[in-house]
């Protein structure tokens, strides 16, 4: 079958039966059967013309079929192998207490994360503040972890869908990342060759979400729900909201800092309220617990410590120090600049352009600009007013953590022209608005 020929069918509108994906992605994934050229082509037709859910999950299937496809049935594990995932924003740690929470519950969790991507961060990139953690261990040790401990978060291993990543580095720069059915192939074909029997996702809409408009985020979120059903793979997804950011922080460490005190006991209620949503989700979907029993079986897992017990054993087994939970400021690295960024006056935020925050963490070095540059993991904000929050003289808007006075200032103003003031306290939306999916 010629490329060309089939990059034209689709062109013109016709559909692409599973053989002729099969051939495009055997293609992309040897580099040799399609040119950069061609692969940029075929994804400005898929683009353009759309796919159909039988498209879509031939297209999900072959690319998770073009590497190394993880199986834990060797591992007899005692109880499902479950995940999450999330479509990215601000203050987003929520995967960090996620993993040992479900496991602390019977669950095991494979969570293959990610890096920054571009005004998010990453969950790799907050564990790599913790010193001596190996986000790519071998696949022995990956597997140990998971087995004995019941989590590890861990970054995509060189021979994951390797289509995807060729794929994916192409519509970067082919203005085709936007593509709903792209987007839906590019997660799942990842989530499949983990091996998992059942997916919760988090997919984020508002100000600091990559779809900002809640119609193409619930778009999204069907797709992703009707082709992993499609491929075999039990999914559900939670619509959660992203006009405020989550948590009190945003930064690498200083996330890590607020995942260790929120599975030690201090919450913030919207990071409490989404974390706790997917949990249930997890435990329900995956046969560990129905809803109706399973919040009360998640607060005896934080109530007793095992949560937070997961959590240290994790960081410990894949190369951090076993006692980071009892001494975080001990191994976190912290700025040299502490300082906060006041209110311009008094008043309720009634408005947080949340994609600015995360552009405020970046002009600090708390991301990258590019791909090859170093993240500062030590810098970003503390204390981040809320959506209704009353801020004035003795309530900031912050409090920045900083490398140096220039990016300090910058960042700053940034950060402030995020926030619009009110004089009255605003109506503050639910964090999580629909779920779908059995």
């Amino acid at each position: 079958m010629l490329p060309q020929e089939l990059i034209r069918k689709k062109r013109d509108g016709g559909r692409l039966d599973d053989s002729e994906i099969d051939a495009l992605v055997a293609g992309i994934a040897d580099g040799k059967g399609l040119a950069d050229a061609q692969v940029g082509a075929l994804a400005m037709a898929l683009f353009l013309v759309g796919m159909d859910t039988g498209e879509r999950v031939a297209l999900t299937r072959a690319m998770t079929r073009s590497g190394d496809v993880l199986s834990w049935a060797s591992e007899n594990l005692p109880g499902p192998v479950v995940d999450k995932h999330s479509t990215g924003g601000i203050g987003d740690k929520v995967s960090l207490m996620l993993a040992p929470w479900v496991a602390a519950c019977g669950g095991f969790v494979p969570m293959i994360s990610g890096r920054g991507l571009g005004h998010t961060g990453g969950t790799l990139d907050k564990l790599e503040s913790v010193p001596g953690y190996d986000a790519k261990p071998d696949n022995a040790r990956f597997r140990r972890t998971v087995r004995e401990i019941g989590c590890a978060i861990i970054g995509q291993t060189g021979n994951l869908a390797p289509a995807d990543k060729r794929l994916y580095a192409i519509r970067d720069v082919t203005a085709t990342v936007e593509s709903v059915g792209l987007i839906t192939a590019s997660i799942l074909s990842k989530k499949l060759a983990a091996g998992l029997d059942a997916l919760v996702m988090d997919v984020k809409f508002g100000s600091g979400a990559f779809m900002a408009e809640y119609p193409r985020a619930e778009e999204l979120a069907r797709s992703i729900v009707e082709v992993a059903n499609g491929a075999g793979l039990r999914t559900r997804a939670l619509l959660t909201d992203m006009d405020s950011p989550l948590g009190t922080t945003a930064g690498n460490a200083l996330e890590v800092r607020e995942a260790i005190a929120y599975l030690t006991g201090t919450r913030e209620a919207r990071l409490d309220a989404c974390t706790r949503a997917l949990a249930v989700e997890m435990l329900d979907l995956s046969g560990l617990a129905p809803r109706a029993d399973a919040g009360a079986r998640l607060d005896a897992a934080l109530a007793t410590g095992a949560a937070a017990e997961r959590f240290a054993r994790m960081v410990a087994a894949l190369g951090g120090p076993a006692d980071l939970v009892d001494r975080p400021d001990r191994y976190l690295p912290t700025a040299p600049i502490m300082r906060a960024v006041a209110a311009p006056r008094a008043g309720f935020v009634s408005r947080i352009a949340t994609r600015a925050v995360g552009i405020a963490v970046l002009e600090l070095g708390g991301g990258r600009s590019d791909p090859a540059a170093a993240i500062d993991h030590a810098v970003g904000f503390a204390q981040v007013a809320p959506l209704g929050a009353e801020v004035g003289p003795d309530r900031p808007l912050a409090v920045m953590h900083a490398r140096d006075e220039a990016t300090a200032a910058r960042a700053a103003r940034t950060l402030a022209a995020a926030y619009t003031l009110a004089d009255a306290p605003p109506p503050v939306p639910p964090v999580v608005r629909e779920a779908l999916g059995a």
